[in-house]
């Protein structure tokens, strides 16, 4: 797939660091080429590196200039971002439950009239789609999922909210998200889930990553309750699907 496509954009960013951009748009192909090369560098450190942050269409890559300069360091990176990115042999398959509308999902109905359609049916759309993590960012375990379908597209908040619940589900734009802490957000409001994608005294700490696949579930806001007090014992409560 690497080859077929254009090389990437080398971007100082300041003078211990460099973006290395893929693509300007949002899009699955680029974001593949950014984890692949985010795994590369994992795989084979290059002395001086200090830290990778994968994007939806970029990496920014961290490093020391004492031990290498942005010349020597482009030159292998550019070398590992020609590789063509290895087909996935093992995909993390997530399902997540959630509590759609109501108290736990403030925006569902202005959602459904502004697309000329009714709350479940919003509700079944988005349980309905195959969602990959693009992601993580904004805050500790904030997941940001592409493959949202056409017909739940629309433009976020005009007006961000200050503060918005821990553990939203919501969409904007063309995404769709899991947010893990309470706090602000443009997004809509769809619903809730109990899972806790960070919780700093458990192992692991985050449990999505990029690359994983997550689809949604919905439940009663009684069985919400029930999985919140689950989730804040330590237990996972999202469900990892066989493959």
């Amino acid at each position: 797939m690497a080859a077929t496509l254009s090389p990437p954009r080398l971007l100082p960013s300041g003078d211990s660091a460099v973006t290395v951009e893929f693509s300007r748009n949002i899009d699955d192909a680029a974001n593949r080429r950014v984890l692949a090369l985010d795994r590369a560098l994992a795989a084979e450190p290059i002395p001086g590196v200090t830290e990778a942050v994968p994007t939806y269409r970029s990496l920014l890559v961290h490093y020391d200039p004492v031990q290498i300069d942005f010349d020597k360091l482009s030159e292998k990176i550019l070398a590992l971002a020609k590789r063509p990115v290895p087909p996935t042999t093992k995909v993390r398959r997530w399902r997540i439950p959630v509590v759609y509308g109501g108290e736990h999902g403030i925006d569902l109905e202005d959602v459904a009239q502004t697309l000329n359609t009714t709350p479940d049916e919003i509700v079944a759309r988005h349980v309905a789609g195959d969602y990959r993590v693009a992601m993580i960012g904004f805050t500790p375990g904030w997941s940001y999922l592409s493959g949202l379908a056409d017909s739940l597209h629309m433009p976020r908040r005009q007006n961000p909210r200050l503060l918005t619940p821990a553990g939203t589900i919501s969409i904007g734009g063309v995404q769709t998200g899991v947010q893990c802490l309470a706090g602000p957000s443009g997004w809509h409001l769809l619903g809730r889930t109990a899972v806790r994608t960070y919780q700093l005294h458990r192992e692991p700490i985050f449990l999505l990553e990029p690359g994983d696949n997550v689809t949604f579930t919905s439940v009663d806001a009684k069985t919400f309750a029930e999985q919140d007090r689950a989730a804040e014992a330590g237990e996972f409560i999202a469900e990892q699907i066989a493959l």
